[in-house]
């Protein structure tokens, strides 16, 4: 018999994680190992299982997708991350590349075919919805994404901290601070600081506890 594809399911909603794993059980060369909930959860889970694939959504409590991708890679970098979202927005996708992402599909789609993708990304592809943009093309872009720095600023922006305020943790400028703050408002098209935090939550760009 062939070696079991070791996958964790990573969704808060416990309907939704019961089909996939149905899909999931259904395939004869994988095994779902483990269920989470919440980005923490995931964490802990990958650490102690160390799953092969981990299926992940982009909208978690606690703690985002997004982080928790980064941080399961961090820890175990030969697993690999497919990323199930109901968003088709570019910026989405970029940040699930920058987070280490190997695939990106859209959990909504008529056509899901969990049980390839996983088998795709578990040999070492890249799986990319094809109702979203390539990640070749995103890549090409300097707007595509933000930058670590970025999404640090960003993220006290979210807090509420002033320039000066981001300034003394950073231990930056407040100058500098302005200018990753224009920059940042420039990559996502947003130029009201009020707007940017509401966008900057709801697409997970930032952890809000």
């Amino acid at each position: 018999m062939a070696e079991q594809i070791r996958v964790l399911l990573v969704d808060d909603h416990s309907l939704v994680r019961r089909g996939f794993r149905r899909m999931l059980e259904d395939e004869p060369d994988m095994t779902v190992v483990g269920e989470a909930g919440d980005g923490e959860e995931a964490i802990k889970l990958a650490r102690k299982l160390k799953p092969q694939v981990v299926v992940m959504d982009c909208a978690l409590p606690k703690m985002n997708g997004l982080e928790a991708t980064r941080q399961i890679l961090w820890d175990l970098p030969e697993t690999a991350v497919l990323m199930l979202s109901m968003h088709s927005e570019s910026t989405w996708v970029r940040q699930a590349i920058d987070a280490g992402a190997k695939g990106y599909i859209l959990k909504n789609a008529m056509n899901l075919e969990l049980g390839s993708a996983v088998r795709r990304v578990a040999a070492g592809e890249t799986v990319f919805d094809p109702q979203v943009e390539s990640p070749a093309a995103l890549k090409g872009e300097r707007s595509s994404g933000l930058t670590p720095r970025e999404l640090e600023v960003l993220r006290m922006i979210v807090e509420g901290k002033s320039n000066k305020e981001i300034a003394t943790v950073l231990d930056l400028s407040a100058n500098t601070v302005a200018v990753h703050r224009a920059n940042i408002m420039n990559a996502l098209g947003i130029h009201k600081t009020a707007e940017l935090v509401v966008y900057a939550i709801r697409a997970g760009l930032v952890n809000v506890r």
